[in-house]
């Protein structure tokens, strides 16, 4: 049974709410939108903490960005929003934020794409990094448009990340996802190096998708997520020397020049 308007509303105010309690958020930063119909989208206004909304500060805007109902103003990333829903039609709702470890991958230029955990593998695929693209204006968007019809989950170049479902709460629970696996990589990685699943699992866990009714469109693509024969070809491909042989290239390459 379709939901009211009324309850749509208290749906965002409440993943605003846990949105902000996880500190995924600071100040006003961050926007949720879920699509009403195929004209209307429901979305938080700008200047507005996502922790402290009230059902009657959310605004209406059409499949343009355009505001049509509210007294408050729209955010300036809205074109995010639309273009999202514009691109994926099974797309009922967008979930933005800055959670602080996915947003330090972000800004570290890394992407989540290791094969390192079932769940994400299951539900996620991988999270492919878009490159910066200024806020509000359509540079934001642009560096996502080849990921958006692939992935549910986009981490955005210094900036945060974006996370889409069916319905809020799978579009939240994607973002939670998303930052749970970052901190866990990030504890591989400090603990020595983080160690993908071989290619023959990760092909096991994609075909388990539809035993655990998962529908995430992202399948196995080059380079993501990264399985463990990828990084070992990358250790293949690699050329070792000693410090004394390095010592002799370098002076044989200064000799050569005439510097030596």
């Amino acid at each position: 049974m379709a939901k009211t308007e009324k309850e749509y509303r208290q749906d965002i105010v409440d993943i605003g709410r846990l949105v902000f309690q996880k500190g995924w958020v600071a100040a006003n930063d961050g926007n949720i939108t879920i699509r009403l119909d195929e004209r209307r989208i429901l979305a938080t206004p700008t200047a507005v903490c996502k922790g402290m909304m009230h059902v009657d500060d959310l605004i209406v805007v059409d499949m343009q960005g355009n505001k049509i109902e509210g007294q408050k103003e729209r955010t300036s990333e809205i074109a995010m929003h639309t273009t999202i829903y514009g691109m994926r039609p099974d797309i009922r709702s967008v979930v933005h934020a800055h959670p602080p470890v996915a947003t330090g991958f972000a800004a570290a230029g890394k992407p989540l794409n290791l094969a390192l955990l079932p769940e994400v593998i299951i539900g996620l695929g991988c999270v492919p990094l878009a490159g910066y693209g200024l806020p509000g204006t359509p540079e934001l968007t642009e560096p996502m448009l080849p990921y958006i019809p692939k992935y549910d989950a986009i981490l955005m170049g210094n900036h945060g990340a974006v996370c889409y479902g069916e319905d809020v709460y799978k579009a939240y629970f994607k973002m939670e996802t998303l930052e749970h696996f970052a901190r866990i990589s990030l504890v591989a990685e400090l603990l020595g190096g983080a160690k993908p699943l071989p290619r023959q699992e990760v092909d096991k866990l994609f075909d388990s998708r539809t035993r655990y009714g998962v529908k995430a469109r992202a399948g196995a693509q080059p380079g993501c997520p990264v399985v463990a024969e990828d990084l070992d070809q990358d250790d293949q491909d690699r050329f070792y020397v000693t410090r004394q042989e390095l010592i002799s290239l370098v002076d044989e390459a200064l000799r050569a020049r005439g510097v030596a």
